[in-house]
């Protein structure tokens, strides 16, 4: 996008005209004035692509000062991630994984090497893990139902029945402890909820141990997950016994939620193995310190704002401990239940596209009145907003970025302009404080900077000459908590049986609820008319976020999953037969959700009975190069929420496939 644009014509329908910075900024002003002086400035909403960094907290900074509690962060698996550290940890800091000194990692469909965390850094762990003799190499464990990349990288490949990662990881721990292998010193000294226990009135609570061992043998998790009893104990086995065992959780490349007790279960090894804090181990990780900002001083239409319940219901009494609900808000909107959005305000991300349930986000649009975008890209959202006031490209940008997700030390890197902006757009810094000044008042006094430059400037403080001189800030001698200080839960320790819950007033019912257990997650649809299981799968060389795939990367799919505009499916030769299909077929995809023609591409590297679809494709934005290409695989699945946070747990969909 190279100048403003302010759409003309039904939206939509790609018909935008230029219109000057001036102009468009006024008309910000003009409608987000006029809602703030009718009282309803908590019905604007802001949806980034993250809360990390200088220009995120601008827009959040923004959204408090306005009167609007509805920031939104864009989904990934530090949603969940970030609240099962908070409640076994006790810390609001993101997960750390020190992947380059584990000798051991066991993998629950993280997409290692397909782009999940820093690519960079991940390729560069791989390297590590098989650098050396065989004795000093690290093993490499990928746990899901199909062969990706980093499966068959690994040292082995186990592949389990689509969402039973987390009773896999309750088996492994049924033998870990059944055999005395976890660490006695660590669970002794430093964890809560291990052993039953009993409150203040003689009450008597179950203890993980109890739990595991009893719902959990081998036996029993085999036939959930469909692999082997003999192949759980060994496994087992191998990961307790490593030196630096390391047990990774989120999906692909981490860019949906996922169920909360899976994400504990899969932690709980991290536990029982006391490498937790160690090199080689997980640990929660703060980002690099800068300077703070001053508080923001509410006037009486911003305190009145903050005080109205997010659209999202996030924090609510319902999902107390949830800060986000990002793939929720279309459902509340079209529900018309629990108010609604007159301005929704969008920045480095795409919610258009990447939003679960495409459907029911396309409904949610066209019920808010007023949509602006600041991207850089003619996107799907920018592509359905009333205006687009462009950043600049990422080559063009001064601007902050913050750790990466996963690692385990904090990084602070600095964006750096390597040529001079080519056409007519700005900082969306600058031009969110000039709307906020334009505004007046309170809004206006919250920014007292003169532009973003300063702003990044004055964050960084002493830090910023050593930024500008070397272009990053590590601290790699940073150290996690000493034990005394390691854990901020109400035992002090890391905890399996979660006390927070009833702190935030969540009375749940049974002692299963507060532990790790197995939660079944059951895809949408009805078996009966939806045999078989569409899962979605993520690739190295297909985007599939905030930004569109380049060109060239598209050009580099293999004819197997992008044959001219057609898309292909992964289907098992077993599965395919049972249908009449075979290599090449057209054939038509149909999930609860909607229907796509498709290809068929026979591949054994996943399970009877499971599709696989890329995401990243199917594009209605852009260019020729992306739109029109193959399917979104978001279009053919519904939202199916965690019960505890109430955060997107979809992993999949039942569907039915038939020859077209």
């Amino acid at each position: 996008v190279k100048s403003p644009l302010r759409r003309v014509g039904k939206r939509g329908s790609g018909g935008f005209e230029r219109t000057t910075w001036e102009e468009a900024i006024n008309e910000v002003v003009q409608r987000l004035g006029d809602l703030r002086q009718k009282g309803q400035s908590y019905t604007v909403a802001c949806i980034l692509g993250s809360d990390r960094g200088t220009v995120p907290r601008l827009f959040d900074r923004f959204m408090k000062a306005y009167g609007s509690p509805n920031f939104i962060r864009a989904a990934s698996a530090e949603d969940t991630c970030e609240l099962a550290m908070g409640l076994m940890h006790g810390a609001t800091d993101s997960v750390g994984y020190d992947l380059e000194r584990a000798n051991f990692i066991l993998s629950f469909g993280s997409g290692l090497i397909e782009g999940w965390g820093s690519p960079v850094r991940v390729i560069q762990a791989h390297s590590i893990w098989r650098s050396g003799d065989l004795k000093e190499r690290a093993t490499v464990v990928q746990i899901e139902p199909r062969l990706s990349n980093t499966a068959a990288k690994a040292d082995s490949w186990h592949p389990v029945n689509p969402g039973t990662e987390g009773a896999l990881a309750l088996g492994l721990a049924h033998v870990i402890i059944k055999e005395s292998l976890y660490d006695l010193n660590f669970i002794r000294n430093h964890t809560f909820g291990f052993e039953d226990w009993r409150d203040f009135s003689g009450k008597t609570y179950m203890g993980f141990k109890r739990l595991v061992l009893t719902e959990y043998t081998p036996e029993a998790v085999s036939s959930i997950t469909g692999l082997s009893a003999r192949k759980i104990v060994e496994l087992a086995r191998a990961f307790a016994r490593a030196k630096r065992p390391l047990a990774v959780w989120g999906r692909g490349k981490g860019t949906a939620s996922g169920s909360l007790y899976e994400c504990m279960a899969v932690h709980a090894l991290n536990a029982l193995t006391g490498n937790i804090n160690k090199p080689g181990g997980v640990t929660t990780r703060a980002q690099v310190a800068t300077r703070p900002w001053p508080e923001v001083s509410l006037d009486g239409t911003a305190w009145r704002g903050s005080q109205k319940p997010r659209i999202d219901g996030a924090g609510t009494s319902q999902y107390p401990l949830t800060r986000y609900l990002p793939d929720r808000w279309p459902q509340v909107i079209n529900a018309g239940k629990a108010g609604t959005i007159n301005a929704l305000l969008v920045h480095g991300a795409d919610p258009y596209y990447t939003t679960i349930d495409s459907t029911a986000v396309a409904k949610a649009f066209d019920r808010i009145p007023f949509v602006v975008s600041f991207s850089t890209y003619l996107d799907e959202t920018a592509y359905h907003a009333d205006l687009i006031l462009p950043n600049h490209h990422y080559l063009e940008r001064l601007e902050d970025i913050p750790t990466p997700v996963g690692l385990e030390r904090p990084v602070l890197g600095l964006l750096r302009p390597a040529v001079s902006p080519q056409f007519d757009t700005r900082y969306a810094g600058d031009v969110l404080m000039t709307i906020a000044k334009s505004l007046g008042g309170a809004v206006a006094d919250a920014f007292p900077w003169e532009d973003y430059e300063t702003v990044l400037k004055e964050t960084m403080g002493d830090k910023w000459d050593i930024l500008e001189e070397t272009g990053y800030i590590e601290e790699a001698n940073y150290r996690p908590p000493a034990w005394g200080n390691a854990f901020g839960t109400p035992s002090g320790k890391f905890e399996f049986y979660i006390t927070v819950f009833d702190q935030a007033g969540m009375k749940l019912t049974k002692d299963l609820d507060y532990l790790p257990h197995y939660e079944p997650v059951p895809p949408e649809g009805d078996p009966a008319t939806y045999p078989l299981i569409l899962i979605p799968t993520e690739l190295m060389r297909l985007a599939n976020g905030a930004v569109g795939n380049p060109p060239h990367c598209t050009k580099a799919l293999e004819e197997t999953e992008l044959k001219r505009n057609n898309l292909f499916v992964e289907v098992n030769p077993k599965t395919a037969a049972n249908y009449g299909l075979s290599e090449g077929h057209h054939a038509m995809l149909e999930t609860p959700k909607g229907k796509a023609r498709v290809l068929v591409h026979l591949f054994e590297g996943i399970m009877p009975g499971v599709i696989g679809i890329p995401k990243g494709l199917g594009h209605t934005a852009y260019d020729d190069y992306l739109a029109g290409k193959g399917v979104n695989a978001n279009s053919l699945m519904g939202v199916v929420e965690d019960p505890i946070t109430g955060l997107c747990a979809t992993w999949g969909v039942r569907a039915k496939l038939t020859r077209a």
